[in-house]
């Protein structure tokens, strides 16, 4: 089992692509029923699809976001080719606040503004010829990601997993589910249990139907089963993604992962966070400086288009949550798994 290329163990899934000079989304609130695809052209519109979860997942974000820099760079460009470094900031202001806890988006828009200064004349080629890199290093450090993650399982088990951080994502293969996908091919994960996720119900649309794609054995569960499930000595590992790590190794991830890793250390399992070096934030010294997103409220008093609460409720409705380091057993990247994390084991892997 041993001796599996994992390399090339792959998936057909891709969340977002560049298509014939616009971008390509898999529009992901319409899974697992139906698979439809919106085709962007404009920067704004694409804001708005990202704030909408037509892609969600911090990695497809950032690469989405990537993207959108080479349509606002050819709007800019069109509009005043001389001054389109100056033009094109408000457009990348807007896609920075589509969706504010990932940290993806802003490191994939300040790496690719690096590029700004040097460029001579029109700016599309060099540009996206960037974004196709940082999408391609998406998808490999996912599966350097999947094999180092896998290295730490030891026999035959089961694990849970939160939301949905598989290609839907990301790039492409997964940060947790590109773990379970890596572990799996090497018989060491023998069923994962879903969690449903809400509101948004990621886990039960989008995760059961990507590993369904795979054929990997997956078990659907409601949210507040998980720790009965760990009580039950059930599973092994608990394995997420994350949106944003702070310098501390605190982790924000989507809600109720908090409550998972508390489960998790109370029944001693073991609790794996799976993302990729641009999801750590060292300009932020911990979890409680993270900025949470509140979403609407119709996502927790609506369900189906039928009304489930007063219509007078009042609401709080946060979509991510943090997950303290001390709660967390190891962070995989791709440079490395970081055991015990805290704020010298983070900033040591950036050396």
């Amino acid at each position: 089992m041993t001796n599996i290329d994992i390399t090339s163990y792959s998936d057909s899934i891709r969340a977002v692509e560049w298509d014939a000079e616009r971008i390509k989304l898999l529009d992901q609130r319409k899974l697992p029923h139906e698979t439809k695809y919106i085709f962007i052209d404009e920067v704004r519109i694409l804001a708005q699809a990202i704030k909408d979860m037509v892609v969600r997942g911090a990695p497809a974000i950032g690469i989405a976001a990537a993207y959108g820099v080479v349509l606002a760079a050819r709007a800019a460009y069109q509009e005043d080719s001389c001054r389109w470094c100056e033009e094109i900031k408000s457009d990348l202001s807007v896609l920075l606040t589509a969706r504010p806890t990932a940290v993806n988006p802003g490191w994939a828009i300040a790496r690719m503004s690096q590029l700004f200064p040097s460029i001579a004349g029109n700016p599309e080629e060099i540009l996206l010829n960037e974004a196709k890199r940082i999408h391609e290093e998406d998808i490999r450090a996912n599966k350097k990601m999947g094999m180092l993650g896998a290295g730490l399982m030891e026999g035959i088990g089961q694990v849970v997993t939160h939301c949905n951080t598989g290609s839907l994502a990301t790039g492409g293969y997964g940060t947790a589910l590109g773990v379970i996908r890596c572990a799996h091919a090497q018989g060491l994960v023998s069923r994962v249990f879903v969690c449903e996720t809400r509101p948004w119900l990621q886990g039960s649309r989008l995760t059961t139907w990507e590993l369904q794609q795979d054929g990997i054995p997956v078990t659907l569960i409601v949210d507040s089963t998980a720790s009965y499930l760990m009580q039950s000595h059930q599973v092994k590992w608990v394995i997420v993604g994350a949106d944003r790590i702070a310098a501390n190794g605190d982790v924000a991830n989507k809600i109720g992962t908090y409550a998972h890793a508390v489960s998790a250390r109370h029944h001693k399992l073991r609790f794996m966070v799976v993302a990729p070096m641009s999801s750590i934030d060292l300009n932020v010294d911990s979890g409680a400086n993270i900025m949470i997103e509140d979403r609407n409220t119709d996502e927790i008093i609506e369900f189906s288009g039928q009304t489930v609460a007063p219509d007078t409720i009042d609401v709080w409705n946060p979509s991510f949550d943090i997950t303290p380091a001390s709660l967390i057993d190891v962070i995989v990247t791709e440079k490395g798994v970081i055991h015990q994390p805290d704020g010298t084991k983070i900033a040591a892997i950036f050396d």
